[in-house]
């Protein structure tokens, strides 16, 4: 299980929290090895994220389809984690527009 808390450098403001964060609990599985959305319209990509709620795998934000940010505006699933090969340590709160790193400073498993 990983803990996550904000990234000294959120990315926002100072102070800004992430109550969010401390509902995390083990990482779901994830539901596939690529967005499945990019799949369906034949494309491949590769900044995959991982929702920290039920496992869906989006593309990111620089992708043609921000498939994560479309599954967290139909969702409301605020959590995301990179879902990169060789594992970035990093997570996103959409709600509170923070960064969050693992407490343990741990890669995610």
């Amino acid at each position: 299980m990983t803990e996550w808390v904000v990234r000294p450098d959120g990315g926002r403001p100072q102070g800004r929290g992430c109550p969010h964060a401390a509902d995390t609990g083990s990482a779901p599985a994830p539901q596939s090895r690529v967005c499945l959305e990019c799949s369906a319209q034949g494309r491949e990509e590769k900044r995959l994220r991982l929702c920290l709620t039920c496992g869906h795998v989006g593309c990111s934000d620089s992708a043609p389809g921000a498939h994560a940010t479309a599954h967290y505006e139909s969702s409301g699933h605020p959590l995301v984690r990179s879902a990169e090969p060789g594992g970035e340590a990093w997570a996103w709160c959409y709600v509170d527009e923070v960064f969050l790193r693992p407490r343990d400073g741990r890669l995610p498993q």
